[in-house]
């Protein structure tokens, strides 16, 4: 069984994603959510290793996140070639510990990507945390998803959705 977390049908599917980049740490890299009229949300921008930069990320904070059941994440998406982290927290602050699995679609066509929950490993400003507790579906409050690892160039990420899997999911 799968719990929608996101539908992005609609222009207002794409409004509480903001972007987060590596301007917060002096880089230059930039990234938009937008809306295609197709029917969609489009991930798309510049990740540029200028100024120790290296990262482009959209966050927003959502309902229907997980429940006790969910055993997985699933997204549907549209590659370009890149690998893409999902980032789940935990915490409602800015700067907090995230949970990331990383995927990469199928590059240009339409694919479902299942992450399995042992697969989201505990990070901080992109280092694996040791003697962190697994990841609980239940505790997520933000949904973030990310380009970085030295993937410099444009990106482009086509998403239709992202659902929580598992009985009560």
């Amino acid at each position: 069984m799968a719990n929608l977390i996101e539908l992005f049908d609609n222009p207002s599917s794409v409004r509480d994603w903001q972007p987060i980049n590596d301007r917060v740490m002096g880089g230059v890299s930039s990234s938009q959510m937008r809306f295609d009229p197709a029917g969609h949300a489009v991930l798309a921008g510049v990740v540029s290793l200028l100024n120790n930069g290296g990262f482009a990320s959209v966050r927003a904070q959502l309902l229907r996140l997980g429940g006790p059941g969910t055993t997985a994440y699933c997204i549907t998406a549209w590659g370009d070639g890149n690998t893409y982290k999902l980032n789940l927290r935990t915490a409602s602050g800015f700067d907090e510990l995230s949970y990331q699995a990383s995927f990469t679609p199928a590059t240009g066509q339409w694919s479902q990507t299942e992450l399995p929950l042992a697969k989201f490993l505990p990070t901080f400003h992109g280092r694996v945390l040791p003697d962190v507790p697994p990841l609980q579906p239940t505790l997520v409050t933000q949904l973030g998803l990310m380009i970085s690892d030295r993937q410099a160039g444009p990106f482009r990420l086509l998403l239709k959705s992202i659902e929580a899997v598992g009985a009560d999911a």
